[in-house]
């Protein structure tokens, strides 16, 4: 019997976001690929040394959504930005409303989420560069960004359609402009203090 050859999907593929779509659907062994400006990419096996500060920070987040019951927190999820671009964010929050993302008859997200995180392994990561300008475009209200070998935290907040960086106060802590009271203590975070980082949403 005759085997069927898998749809070929490589990293630097140029594809329409239906084209990407229908491929990545079709290549259930490949857990993680995204499509920015029409561009593809192709993720390599995830190791503990990115998995845990994705597990650190999902735990951060939904800490917080137990606060907030009208909140989502996705891991992982696809997410339409535009024609040509198709992502899964590491994470993201969002509160659905007018004009705001929704969720699609066949279970992805549309529009853009108000915050996103990626953990990159440094500046060269195209989280800060290809992907950045993607949700820049979109209207990501806020990105974060772990660079988890730099041992350092980028968090970006949309202004006037730019992102501009966002420096921790002088407790190192740093609060989400659209999500009051969301506050990430950086060097708890860094020291994996994660106690500390969850008891950082309990300040008032």
């Amino acid at each position: 019997m005759a085997t069927i050859a898998k749809p070929v999907l490589e990293s630097g593929d140029h594809l329409s976001r239906a084209e990407f779509h229908h491929t990545y659907c079709a290549r259930p062994d490949i857990k993680k690929a995204e499509l920015v400006k029409g561009i593809a990419y192709v993720a390599s096996p995830v190791s503990v040394i990115y998995g845990e500060p994705h597990a650190a920070l999902i735990g951060w987040l939904i800490a917080y959504r137990v606060r907030h019951s009208d909140l989502h927190v996705g891991d992982n999820l696809t997410v339409f930005l535009d024609a040509e671009t198709e992502v899964q964010p590491d994470a993201c929050m969002w509160r659905e409303g007018p004009g705001g993302p929704h969720v699609s008859t066949d279970g992805y997200i549309e529009g853009a989420p108000q915050l996103v995180i990626e953990i990159a392994a440094s500046s060269a990561s195209y989280d800060l560069h290809e992907k950045r300008e993607a949700y820049q475009r979109n209207g990501v209200l806020e990105y974060v960004v772990w660079r988890v070998r730099d041992g350092i935290v980028d968090w970006f907040r949309l202004s006037g359609g730019t992102y501009v960086r966002v420096e921790p106060d002088e407790r190192g802590a740093i609060e989400s402009r659209t999500f009051p009271g969301l506050r990430l203590n950086v060097p708890m975070l860094l020291a994996e203090n994660l106690a500390g980082v969850i008891a950082e949403l309990d300040i008032v």
